[in-house]
């Protein structure tokens, strides 16, 4: 059974989350809050952090701007540490390593992704408006790095001279391109609450990259009830055809940096072109310099958290209807973790763990009011009940799928019963069952640090890395 603190803290925790829910039933968005943005000012956000503090590295974007989706980027330091050459694979010519300096904090903990500069102001999508502490004042351009920067360099000596202690962060350079899968990640929250730039999704979207040995990107996808369904779904395809974009958009780059580049000469014209940025109508760069020098999105895999796991599956079927549209991204497989799914028809865990810690049955009903439209609302909606059919692409096309569920989660049956109908039509589906576990065990801020949530992480990157590894590195275990 969950110890006496998780019990007491689900206590809490409900009554504070019933609370939230009640509040959030208000009148659709009008003119004078034409995209439904409503303050939460309930959520711990983390700042992003550019520089390699911990291992990882982070950085805020918006890619729409009539949206304000945002999604923030972790790049694990891996990305500038290329594995030493293997004679079994010839298909990728890895440049020297890197000699560089890291910023890692002496006596941290390693899975920390918190600093002590933190607000507790947060939007239901975008980053927080944070105040940072004058060593780390960011200096960025539109994707929060300097283009002028060569390598890793963390800190301006000219302004640490002057004492001003500029922080700068990290911009890749030619000798480090080691190319990482990315994973895009749908944090949890009910579809009213949560955010990828929460202190805890913050802390466990540092875990996975070092873990997995990614890119992760996390997805702040529009809220509810100010964004009702399909909003939330949207918005994760968006980011998914907007990762094909940077792909192309980078490609395209280089080969037109190529092809000025390739007459010889080396005079300053050529220079200029090469630092050249392709941009949009607003004049910013569109290529993301993180992702054109370190992702592989041919190797793309999703990973939903609770609400968050139905986002993931969403996309994963709107990818496989795509097909070869979405090239070169290619999703090669997903994890589901405590699906937020449910049914008209109960299961036997949703009849006998109804009052169930953290999330029951009588809240997630809410919640699912609140996010689908009053006209469409059924337990049977297809965002919401995997077992119906005529739901999407036949399941047999589907992407290897991972779930991961709790003993004590009301919801378990369903997604274990959603694992087995995989099954049957042989896409690899297996199920990781935790004893003792509640509904977001491995991601609430309380729990974060538990040795299961830890041990979780862990089993995702045994079975992540089979389908991310390279020909000649695959993951033994």
């Amino acid at each position: 059974m969950p110890s006496v603190a998780v019990k007491l803290y689900s206590v809490f925790f409900k009554f504070l989350l019933k609370h939230r829910l009640q509040n959030r039933i208000q009148s659709p968005p009008d003119e004078s809050n034409p995209f439904g943005v409503t303050s939460r000012p309930e959520e711990t956000v983390a700042a992003a952090k550019p520089s390699f503090t911990d291992g990882v590295a982070t950085k805020d974007i918006h890619i729409d701007p009539l949206t304000s989706l945002s999604i923030r980027i972790f790049l694990p330091d891996s990305a500038l540490n290329p594995p030493e050459p293997d004679s079994r694979s010839n298909n990728h010519n890895y440049p020297p390593r890197p000699k560089f300096r890291s910023n890692h904090t002496k006596g941290a903990d390693p899975d920390q992704g918190v600093g002590s500069n933190r607000t507790f102001r947060r939007n239901s999508y975008g980053p927080p408006n944070v105040t940072l502490s004058p060593s780390e004042e960011p200096r960025r351009n539109s994707y929060g790095s300097s283009n002028d920067m060569e390598g890793l360099n963390l800190m301006s000596t000219s302004a640490a001279a002057a004492g001003g202690g500029a922080y700068r962060g990290y911009s890749p350079s030619p000798d480090n391109r080691r190319k990482l899968p990315v994973m895009l990640q749908f944090h949890g929250g009910g579809w009213v609450s949560g955010s990828n730039d929460s202190a805890a999704n913050d802390l466990f979207c540092r875990r996975i990259a070092k873990q997995c040995d990614v890119i992760v990107v996390a997805v702040g996808y529009r809220l509810a009830p100010e964004n009702r369904y399909p909003a939330a779904f949207e918005d994760g395809l968006k980011v998914l055809n907007w990762l094909g974009k940077q792909a192309n958009l980078a490609e395209c780059s280089k080969s037109m940096g190529n092809a000025r580049g390739g007459g010889g000469g080396g005079g300053g014209g050529n220079n200029e072109f090469k630092k050249s940025h392709i941009v949009d109508t607003f004049g910013a760069s569109m290529v993301e310099p993180w992702l054109a020098a370190h992702g592989d999105p041919s190797r793309c895999v999703l990973l939903g958290v609770s609400c968050g796991a139905n986002i993931a599956d969403y996309v994963a079927r709107k990818a496989v209807e795509a097909g070869k549209l979405l090239d070169p991204v290619k999703v090669v497989a997903q994890v589901l973790m405590y699906p937020f799914f449910i049914g008209s028809v109960p299961t036997h865990s949703e009849l006998k763990l109804a009052n169930s810690y953290f999330y029951d049955k009588s809240m997630c009903i809410f919640a699912w009011k609140l996010f689908l439209p009053e006209e469409e609302f059924s337990l049977d909606h297809p965002a919401a009940n995997p077992l119906i059919s005529d739901r999407g692409p036949p399941l047999k096309l589907m992407p290897p799928t991972l779930t991961v569920v709790a003993e004590h989660d009301w919801m378990r049956d369903r997604a274990i019963a959603y694992s087995e109908e995989l099954r049957k039509v042989n896409v690899d589906a297996p199920v990781l069952d935790y004893k003792d576990a509640v509904h977001e065990f491995a991601t609430l801020d309380m729990l974060l640090k538990t040795p299961q949530a830890q041990a979780c992480a862990e089993d995702i990157a045994i079975w992540v890395k089979k389908f991310i590894s390279l020909r000649g590195h695959e993951f033994s275990y």
